[in-house]
């Protein structure tokens, strides 16, 4: 019998990688997830591995050392890392969308830059919007890149919770530059910031100073990026010409929800195992708990919802791939995948009953790392905004 979360009409390229990574996760995540997220430790080991396996090159065009694959799959080897520890794919999604950005808006020597160091792991990327005093409210970026006299910019400002701050070595930073119009969103530009990798001042200008400590999504660090007169070539203005910051970065949410949506599904999907897993054995009033109608009933709604929530992420992913726009579809995804995960593994905690408080159980780690879906790339409230919007451009009358 099928299990949860099959995909049809995929290649035989996929299904083996897909086989590749689902092996990889029992075999070298799962068994310390749970231990590395308890002591908030960055997963050396796993992501070597990874890098390894070509999973950070898998969207990279194979003319600059990638694998070439599609968004479709990109999503679908998400579920499975997260299936084992989310906090994985979430270092490896602000990577993929670095190279999105650059593989769809950057310039030919931005391109042979980075794409084929970004492929090999040689370097790892993030992407930074947010600011303190902001957060869906992209337009209403206050971080500043000033022309000097002698070509270069200067910028000056903080951004707020950028994942992979500290591990990263290329950012992809939204800033405000004065050339555009005097729309917001038509003034601002997205720089390519190459840095060193850790904690303090990684640039003349630059500091990263320090974790985010967060209730969850352990492991990958989150942090500030702060600029305090920050010089930068104009070359490294994303696409080579400021004012289209706006635009470029909402084409890479674009494809991030669908990976938030993907990661939800992957989480759901785990917590559903390890519920239906626990009612099999806990016995009450003399049979498995799974035989009580009440707890039969919420696994049968669990399973439906991990299902429901796959299938609207392949779908977003499947209309992106075809070249069409799908800000709809991946807003859907990423709304449904990230409630319905939520519910799921709350539903698993019960089913666990007070086991399930207990840090030795891994459905405690999962309780905390679901709600971090419900917030990421774009709340719950901005999905149903732009869905409610996209609704009525489809049926206007």
């Amino acid at each position: 019998m099928t299990k949860l979360c099959a995909t049809a009409d995929l290649t035989t390229e996929q299904s083996d990688m897909l086989a590749a990574v689902r092996e990889f996760v029992d075999a070298r995540i799962l068994p310390v997830a749970t231990e590395l997220e308890h002591r908030d430790e960055y997963p050396t080991e796993i992501v070597a591995a990874m890098k390894e396996m070509g999973i950070f090159g898998l969207t990279i065009d194979e003319e600059f050392g990638g694998l070439g694959q599609s968004l479709l799959t990109y999503a679908l080897v998400v579920e499975e890392l997260s299936r084992g520890w989310m906090s994985v794919s979430g270092i490896v999604n602000t990577h993929f969308i670095v190279a999105y950005l650059l593989q769809q808006h950057g310039t030919v020597e931005q391109k042979q830059k980075y794409l084929p160091r970004l492929a090999a792991g040689e370097l790892t990327g993030a992407f930074s919007m947010s600011e303190p005093g902001l957060g869906s409210d992209v337009a209403a970026i206050k971080t500043s890149a000033t022309p000097t006299d002698d070509g270069t910019y200067r910028i000056d400002g903080q951004k707020m919770w950028l994942t992979n701050g500290g591990s990263s070595s290329l950012v992809a930073v939204l800033v405000r530059t004065p050339e555009g119009s005097d729309r917001p969103h038509r003034n601002l530009t997205t720089f390519l910031i190459e840095k060193t990798p850790g904690f303090g001042e990684v640039a003349p200008g630059l500091s990263i100073p320090g974790k985010i400590e967060k209730m969850g999504y352990k492991g990958v660090d989150t942090t500030e990026l702060v600029f305090d007169g920050y010089r930068i070539e104009a070359t490294e203005i994303l696409g080579g010409q400021p004012g289209h910051g706006f635009y470029q970065m909402m084409d890479g949410v674009e494809v991030g929800r669908v990976n938030v949506a993907a990661r939800g599904v992957g989480v759901a999907n785990r917590a559903f195992e390890l519920g239906a897993s626990y009612a099999q054995q806990r016995e009450t009033f003399g049979k498995p708990i799974a035989q009580h109608q009440a707890v039969l009933f919420r696994l049968a709604e669990m399973g439906t919802k991990v299902e429901a929530a796959h299938q609207m992420v392949v779908r977003a992913a499947r209309i992106k791939d075809a070249g069409q726009r799908n800000d709809l579809e991946a807003g859907m995804a990423k709304y449904l995948a990230s409630e319905y995960c939520r519910d799921v593994v709350e539903d698993a905690f019960r089913i666990h009953g007070g086991y399930g408080f207990a840090k030795e159980y891994e459905i405690e780690r999962l309780y905390r790392e679901a709600p971090m879906l419900l917030i990421g790339e774009g709340t719950a409230d901005i999905q149903r905004m732009i869905i409610g919007r996209r609704l009525l451009e489809n049926y206007a009358l």
